[in-house]
């Protein structure tokens, strides 16, 4: 207030106020200024002594040039779901978004097809028509972390593949994925059987107004084998770790599109051959007096042969290298009592775990397919589809007990589990239909889907 009181004597009022006009304009322009001075006073003093209502305003830390956010510093256990990426990428960066990583959303819409509309689902995995009473698993769809992915669109997806030839190499599990395929396109168009093997293990589709062709080749270890009886475990697989499997090949140069993948059949018991000679085995049990090398040195093996193989430079086709499927026995395994009775999906934070088979066949899996990509002069047309993590988290899309038509008539105590389950395929329609979502995004949306 001192400083008022200064500017108040600093203004001298001359004369009457009520005199000459002069004076009167005189004094009226004083009492202007008077006034103005004393709110620019007045505004002086209150800002000089007034405290901001905010605290603790924090400064954010500059934005990461690469659109990334940092890695966390406490990893969790390396057979938890929430683990299997480290690097977690930002929101606002979709195109370096990985879709492998996410959460099954609940979805109304339900599936594509049903096992009505399709005719092409085989026995085991139609879950339905041999009487699953539940079918919760068939309303969710899958969303990546960080973006939205697209869904999978049938006509679109076939229209691209016109004059192409898509094929699936590898085990069961690729039968089971190009089934579900062909029962998204057949609502679309149906397609035309062209061929099958004597096992209908191995086959071809066309779509004949698009002139695409879909094949599935029966390869389980991509490798050359040799299968001979015996009278311990009734057969002997002979695998030639150092030679690729013909039947899949020879047909290499046909094609456009390639989905491959190894799995679970390494874990049977195998002799190993190399350079036309025995080196060892898995699981032989000391037979022979042979070196026990184990399934992941055979797998292994089998991955960099075929990853230098489709990388050559001459190769045209653009190559899909999925990962491994968990499966989600409890309890027992397919031999032994395992069953898979539940109704809804695991999320990341409780209870989905892999074996630890799974993870080591991962690691492999994803150390050679870097190991490729990264080689100076390699074919640049090698993606990754990481199927895994989304997998893991559906114990409750595979047929269980139900690969045969009502499996508990006669059967007094379903506790008993007296009925072998299917743990490790899928139901179709299931959660196996999502996979075609990732697939068309990283062959057709992006030239490569890699994390880095």
């Amino acid at each position: 207030m001192d400083s008022l009181r200064l500017i108040s004597k600093s203004i001298k009022i001359e004369g009457n106020p009520f005199g000459f006009s002069h004076q009167r304009n005189q004094i009226f322009l004083k009492s202007v200024a008077f006034f103005l001075l004393i709110g620019l006073a007045y505004r002086f003093i209150i800002t000089d002594s007034t405290v901001s209502p905010v605290t603790n305003v924090q400064t954010l830390p500059p934005a990461d040039p690469s659109g990334l956010t940092s890695i966390a510093q406490a990893q969790a256990s390396v057979d938890s779901p929430v683990n299997i990426t480290t690097i977690i990428p930002s929101q606002n960066v979709s195109t370096k978004c990985d879709i492998f990583i996410g959460n099954w959303v609940p979805d109304p819409s339900g599936p594509a097809y049903t096992n009505v509309s399709c005719r092409h689902i085989q026995d085991y995995q139609n879950c339905l028509k041999n009487g699953r009473p539940d079918v919760n698993y068939l309303q969710w769809r899958w969303q990546p972390r960080d973006c939205d992915l697209p869904r999978f669109d049938p006509e679109q997806f076939i229209d691209n593949m016109r004059n192409k030839w898509l094929a699936f190499i590898g085990d069961s599990i690729s039968r089971n994925h190009v089934q579900s395929l062909i029962c998204i396109l057949s609502q679309v168009e149906e397609v035309e059987d062209i061929y099958h093997d004597k096992e209908y293990k191995s086959k071809i589709w066309r779509f004949p107004s698009y002139n695409f062709t879909l094949s599935v080749i029966w390869s389980p270890f991509l490798l050359q084998t040799e299968t001979f009886e015996n009278n311990v475990n009734g057969v002997d697989i002979q695998l030639h770790l150092d030679k690729l499997d013909q039947k899949w090949t020879d047909q290499y140069i046909n094609f456009d599109y390639v989905v491959i993948s190894g799995g679970k059949w390494f874990l049977k018991t195998t002799i190993f051959h190399e350079n036309n000679t025995v080196t060892g085995c898995h699981y032989c049990q000391g037979k022979n007096n042979m070196t026990e090398l184990g399934y992941l040195y055979s797998y292994r093996k089998a991955l960099r042969l075929v990853l230098d193989f489709v990388a050559e430079p001459n190769h045209k086709a653009h190559v899909l290298f999925r990962t491994t499927t968990p499966d989600h026995f409890e309890n027992g395994e397919w031999d032994s009592g395992g069953f898979c009775n539940r109704t809804m999906p695991f999320t990341e934070s409780n209870e989905g775990e892999m074996k630890s088979e799974d993870v080591s066949m991962r690691d492999i899996e994803l150390e050679e397919f870097y190991k490729t990509t990264k080689q100076e002069g390699s074919n640049s047309n090698i993606g990754l589809l990481d199927t895994t993590s989304m997998s893991l988290l559906r114990p409750d899309g595979h047929p269980g007990p139900y690969r045969y038509p009502n499996p508990f008539a006669g059967v007094k105590n379903k506790e008993l589990n007296q009925v072998q389950n299917d743990c490790l395929h899928w139901c179709l329609p299931g959660p196996i239909d999502s996979w075609n979502d990732l697939m068309v995004e990283v062959m057709l949306n992006r030239e490569r889907q890699r994390r880095e």
